[in-house]
């Protein structure tokens, strides 16, 4: 897999059945190594090492109902009272940054209503605090680290 725009991380990999997996901590398993899933555990290991979020806090790939559809959210960071600090959308390397993407993001936040989000591909990384009186993003140079 090619080099991301995060610092080193030490991941734990298997090979079966001619496929390399990536252990993803907060899951606990093993997941079959994709370059999407290659963003997705750098920005999982990125909120861990980097902004002191908990793993208890942490959810990756989950089911959410938007219109009645079925869809799947990368990343979440909940605060200790269950509301949503952070959501993440992840692409992989090949996939440029577009308004699609922020659209997309946008229409996850309708439901879960983050105070923060971020956008990457593992090359590119867009971080926005969400102003809900002005209904705008405000863009940041980076997200906050975690506090408890």
């Amino acid at each position: 897999m090619q080099p991301l725009n995060f610092p080193a991380y030490p991941f734990r990999f298997k090979s079966s059945e001619n496929k390399v997996h990536i252990f993803d901590q907060i899951r606990k398993k093993f997941i079959q190594l994709q370059p999407e899933e290659w963003v997705r555990q750098h920005v999982v290991s990125f909120l861990i090492t980097e902004k002191n979020y908990p793993k208890s806090l942490i959810n990756v790939e989950k089911e959410l109902i938007i219109n009645s559809l079925k869809k799947r959210y990368d990343i979440l960071g909940y605060n200790p009272d269950g509301s949503i600090e952070l959501i993440v959308e992840c692409k992989a390397p090949s996939v440029k940054i577009t308004q699609n993407t922020f659209d997309q993001i946008a229409r996850y936040n309708l439901q879960v209503q983050a105070n923060y989000l971020m956008v990457t591909n593992g090359l590119d990384h867009y971080f926005c605090k969400m102003d809900y009186e002005q209904e705008k993003y405000i863009f940041l140079k980076d997200i906050p680290a975690y506090m408890l």
